[in-house]
Parts: C-alpha cells; sequence; structure tokens
C-alpha cells in the first residue's frame, strides 16, 4: 500500500499481518480521490473503520487540514500510529478515536465534517447501519460528503433521511457510494 499523490506520494504505508483488514486497493482510492479532489483543501475529515489509516493519510497528503481516525479494533490502532508516525505526519493534523463507529456517529458533538470515510469490515455487512447512523448524526451537514464502501451482495438504499446517493461505481465485489445532503445536490451540479 502507498499513498498516490501529494506531500507523501510515493511513501509505502507499513507491512501488516491483520486478517480483519482488508485495504482499500489504488483503484478504487484513485478513483475516490479524483471525484473529491477539488473538495480536498482545507477539509476536515474523518476515516470511520480506518484500518491502517490508508484512506486518512492520503486525505492529508492532499491538502485536507485535519484526519479524525476512528477504529476499535487495537491492532488497526496499532498499525495506523505506525503509518502517521513514519511519515511524520504532524501531530496537530489529526486525532484517532478508539471506539465502535457506530458509538461514534450517534455520540458525535463537534463540527460537521466536510468529508466522511466509511470502509466497513465486509464480513460483519454494516454499510447500511453505518448509513442509517450517518443520517442522524451530527457529524453530518449539508456540505458534507461521505464516501462508502460496501459489498455488492449487501443491502444499501439509495436515500437515508436527507442523505443522497449521488454516484455509485463497481469494482468487482466492492462497490463504493458517494453520498450528500439532498440541498447541496440542489446547489450544485454533482455528476456521476
Amino acid at each position: 500500500m502507498r499513498i498516490i499523490a501529494g506531500k507523501y506520494r510515493g511513501h509505502q504505508l507499513v507491512a501488516f499481518k491483520a486478517d480483519h483488514i482488508r485495504p482499500t486497493t489504488d483503484r478504487v482510492k484513485e478513483t475516490l480521490f479524483n471525484k473529491l479532489q477539488f473538495q480536498m483543501e482545507d477539509a476536515k475529515v474523518a476515516d470511520l473503520f480506518c484500518g491502517t489509516g490508508n484512506l486518512g493519510i492520503e486525505a492529508l497528503s492532499r491538502d485536507a487540514v485535519f484526519c479524525t481516525f476512528v477504529e476499535k479494533n487495537p491492532k488497526s490502532l496499532v498499525i495506523t500510529r505506525q503509518n502517521l508516525e513514519k511519515l511524520r505526519v504532524p501531530v496537530d493534523a489529526y486525532k484517532i478515536i478508539n471506539m465502535d463507529v457506530l458509538a461514534f456517529l450517534k455520540s458525535y458533538r463537534d463540527e460537521p465534517f466536510d468529508i466522511i470515510f466509511a470502509d466497513p469490515p465486509f464480513t460483519e455487512k454494516m454499510a447500511h447501519a453505518v448509513m442509517e447512523a450517518a443520517s442522524l448524526s451530527q457529524a453530518f451537514a449539508e456540505h458534507t460528503v461521505l464516501a462508502i464502501e460496501s459489498e455488492r451482495k449487501e443491502r444499501m438504499e439509495d436515500r437515508y433521511g436527507s442523505l443522497v446517493r449521488y454516484s455509485k461505481k463497481e469494482f468487482g465485489d466492492k462497490i463504493l457510494s458517494l453520498f450528500c445532503h439532498e440541498n447541496a445536490l440542489e446547489k450544485e451540479d454533482v455528476d456521476d
């Protein structure tokens, strides 16, 4: 795994052995960041189910100003920390939260994020539950974009409350979906 673009471009992330992690492939990551390239500068992002920290670090590399990494698995937290230290990411550019993602979304009371990445474990088929929690969370605002990866056969709606799916790309058994607030669709020409 490597960082594709930005100030940490080309840097390899730490090697690891962990059966519970299935990192986002470079192909999916490149598609995702191409879609979000104009929203990345100075963005406040969240990397939910951060695993290795891959997506959040890519965002920081591309000029996001701050990333909150959320993960409950102790092995993943160690790997995320190692990657941040290896790349010498400034400690004031991130926060790591050891917490269940659904609990985090339900209890969140800070400023909303600009971009939220969610890559829930495929084995648990949690994408639908994550979207339900996000639609009710203060982490999400009218300007927020949420990118979520899901398994092709798991439940995923096109709408969760005021959150609307505006982009869907398939990569084998993986689906990458982008959601935004319905009012954001009216204000901007959001393309697929």
